[in-house]
């Protein structure tokens, strides 16, 4: 008679084996190496380059609208964009292709 306890042991290691090969999306931790071109060292494991990258606006040089109280509507340059040595946290997408600098870590 075949061990039920085993089979289910079996059918969980099978299950996660399934999700590993599926590569769900995962936190990394990375440095900027270069910003032109945009270089990313990830975990001292592998380097992403800008074709590999998602740009959230947090880590972005980016223009918005604003009225300062008194005056007319301004133009605000946010200098935003990442810098070598800039430590960012990654967001690999399910398939691990590209990669999501959500932001900056530390202060700057």
């Amino acid at each position: 008679m075949p061990d039920a306890n085993g089979l289910v042991e079996t059918l969980k290691q099978a299950a996660l084996d399934a999700v590993k090969a599926s590569k769900p999306a995962s936190i990394y931790f990375g440095e900027v190496v270069s910003s032109v071109p945009l270089k990313i060292n990830v975990e001292q494991k592998m380097e992403l380059g800008e074709k590999q990258l998602v740009l959230t606006q947090a880590v972005t040089e980016y223009r918005r609208m604003v009225t300062v109280e008194g005056e007319s509507t301004k133009t605000l340059v946010v200098h935003n964009g990442l810098a070598a040595g800039d430590g960012v946290v990654l967001l690999r997408q399910q398939g691990g292709q590209k990669f999501i600098v959500l932001d900056r870590i530390g202060g700057r």
